[in-house]
């Protein structure tokens, strides 16, 4: 693939909690500023492919322990065996072969030390942070009645241990992350003389894209009901233009019918890098969205239909 890839991923959350910290609560920067790391936003693209049949190294799969049975999740090494139907060998050369094999690792490389097999691959695909950009983002915290008691309370002669068990179910009313990408397809150059790898291609590229925009909309748990995919920005460049960070340039507002995401700067930027921006698209709903400001050239698509507006 010659060219790079810059591009902004953007992720709404109705009533909805798209990356909590350990206390429950939407993850936040030590100043208070809501945010979901670059985790958050794998996992679904990584359940999807694992949901079509693809390899998948990098994800929690679980099987019975042979010691006792019990329901335990698998060791690395455990997952590379399931997944490739072979062990972990001292062949460093193979290992590499299997690890590019596994669509996860082809896009955001991987870190892996099984079998005196020290590899580290820098992943053509890197995501930065996703700051919500939405000022009145506020967290809902909702009380669960279970439907059972605490059978562990039994012994207790209390009216608590009679009672149905509570929980807690905290979302944000809305939030609206916007995450940086940029894809590096000499990431894998030295790979690539070593035999192991095919390199990043563009079949590569248009799968990560074909994922990108619609896999947290697919995945629907019950804290991830109501994420949605909401914005795709794709700046397709030559191979030796280095951009910043684009969402810094890239605003939010909430609009009495329709949302508003704000291009405006953005467009003013990549202006004077128009002769080496190969192509630009955008994905958004046109239904709850409306697009402020024109990248020069631009295409506009329909997010769910994938359909040029």
């Amino acid at each position: 693939m010659n060219k790079r890839v810059y591009g902004v991923l953007g992720i709404s959350s109705i009533m909805a909690n798209w990356n909590a910290d350990f206390s429950g609560y939407p993850k936040t920067t030590s100043d208070g500023m809501v945010f979901g790391s670059d985790k958050a936003l794998k996992y679904p693209m990584k359940k999807m492919w694992d949901n079509e049949g693809k390899k998948v190294l990098y994800i929690k799969s679980m099987k019975f322990s042979e010691k006792d049975s019990s329901l335990v999740p698998r060791a690395l090494g455990e997952r590379y065996e399931y997944i490739f139907g072979e062990k972990v060998e001292k062949d460093p050369k193979k290992t590499l072969k299997n690890l590019f094999s596994a669509v996860d690792v082809k896009n955001f490389g991987a870190t892996f030390a099984e079998a005196k097999n020290n590899i580290s691959i820098t992943g053509a695909v890197q995501f930065g942070q996703g700051f919500n950009k939405y000022a009145d983002t506020c967290a809902e915290e909702q009380n669960i009645l279970s439907p059972f008691r605490d059978g562990s309370k039994d012994d207790k002669k209390d009216e608590e241990a009679k009672n149905s068990t509570l929980g807690t179910k905290i979302t944000s009313n809305e939030a609206h992350y916007f995450y940086p990408f940029v894809i590096n397809p000499l990431a894998y150059k030295e790979f690539k003389e070593l035999g192991v790898t095919d390199g990043y291609t563009e079949e590569d590229y248009q799968n990560f894209k074909r994922t990108a925009i619609v896999s947290a909309t697919a995945f629907a748990t019950n804290a991830k009901e109501g994420c949605e995919n909401e914005f795709a920005l794709f700046i397709e460049t030559e191979p030796d233009l280095y951009l910043p960070n684009l969402t810094e340039y890239i605003f939010f507002e909430k609009g009495e019918e329709k949302n508003e995401i704000n291009l405006e700067q953005c467009a003013e930027f990549l202006k004077v890098l128009n002769a080496r921006i190969k192509s630009a698209e955008i994905y958004y709903n046109p239904y709850t969205t409306e697009i402020k400001g024109e990248i020069k050239g631009a295409k506009k698509f329909n997010i769910i239909t994938q359909k040029e507006v």
